[in-house]
């Protein structure tokens, strides 16, 4: 008999596992405490800002050293100022035309404008003993047929609170001649390119206080203009570069147009000279033809001569 089969054992109970422990973090975090990890973020974050405070103080040191060194070089630029002054006053129209050549300050002239700045003969830029403080802008004008004062300036101030200010010399205008009033003057050709609809006179610019610290033609006659005038004195005529430039054009497409009359010239002339090398080998083929045919001809004729002599031996015998 087979053996009998054992009964298989009985399933054994499986027991539950143990939740699994929570971590030092998030024992932290439910306790109310920082993270680890974000506290030492914390902490560099303040590094930083003490790191950045040493840079401004840094700065702020480095702002007051440049401006003792920006005050003791233009007390040392004074004499030159004036050395430069003084030639400049040698040379007629000098400002008008740096005026007139400066792409911003142009925009501001009208042709009025243009005729009252010829009488300009010295621009003087000075700053404040404090530059922080401001500075202050003179023009000196010859006599002339619109204002009777010699001297106008413009003055512009920051105050202790940083406040922006500006205040100016009043134009006495003589009868009839206040280009502030004649906004119908008509714009030069610099202006006329920016197509202003409402052209002002350069001269408002003397009663506009309005915005003292966004004042752009102070800010250009001071730190553009007046280290440099001579640069744009020097500044050649557009309008004239671009007449040039057109007269150069029409003279190139003059060249041009004579070198293809020549081109045109040589090639007819070449046609010629190759109609007439072949009325030449036409004539002389016609030639060869000629003398073929007398020669054709003397031959025929001989035979003729020689035939007719036959004929009289044969009579003779």
């Amino acid at each position: 008999m087979a053996p009998k089969r054992q009964s298989p054992l009985p399933p054994q109970k499986k027991n539950p596992r143990p939740p699994p422990a929570q971590g030092l973090e998030e024992t932290s975090a439910s306790a109310g405490l920082p993270k680890k990890g974000e506290k030492e973020q914390q902490e560099t974050i303040e590094h930083i800002d003490d790191v950045q405070n040493e840079i401004d103080r840094l700065n702020e040191q480095a702002s007051e050293e440049i401006l003792k060194v920006e005050q003791k070089y233009n007390k040392l630029c004074q004499p030159f100022f004036q050395k430069r002054s003084e030639l400049i006053a040698k040379i007629p129209n000098f400002w008008v035309t740096t005026f007139v050549n400066h792409p911003q300050v142009s925009a501001l002239l009208g042709e009025e404008d243009e005729e009252a700045l010829h009488y300009l003969t010295r621009v003087e830029v000075t700053e404040f003993e404090d530059i922080k403080s401001g500075y202050r802008i003179d023009f000196y004008f010859d006599e002339n047929p619109y204002f009777e004062i010699k001297v106008i300036s413009k003055e512009f101030h920051l105050n202790e609170s940083g406040d922006p200010s500006s205040k100016s010399t009043e134009i006495k205008w003589k009868p009839g001649k206040d280009l502030t009033k004649c906004s119908s003057q008509t714009q030069n050709k610099a202006s006329r390119k920016r197509q202003h609809e409402e052209p002002e006179s350069f001269f408002t610019w003397f009663t506009d206080h309005s915005d003292a610290g966004a004042d752009e033609l102070g800010e250009v006659i001071k730190d553009d203009i007046w280290p440099k005038p001579l640069q744009y004195y020097l500044v050649p005529d557009m309008d004239d570069e671009e007449g040039e430039g057109e007269e150069n054009d029409d003279d190139d497409e003059e060249e041009e147009g004579l070198e293809y009359i020549e081109e045109e010239g040589d090639e007819d002339e070449g046609e010629e000279d190759e109609d007439y090398d072949d009325d030449e080998e036409e004539e002389g083929l016609e030639d060869i033809d000629e003398g073929g045919d007398e020669d054709e001809g003397e031959e025929d004729e001989d035979d003729d001569e020689g035939e007719e002599g036959e004929k009289d031996e044969g009579e003779d015998d």
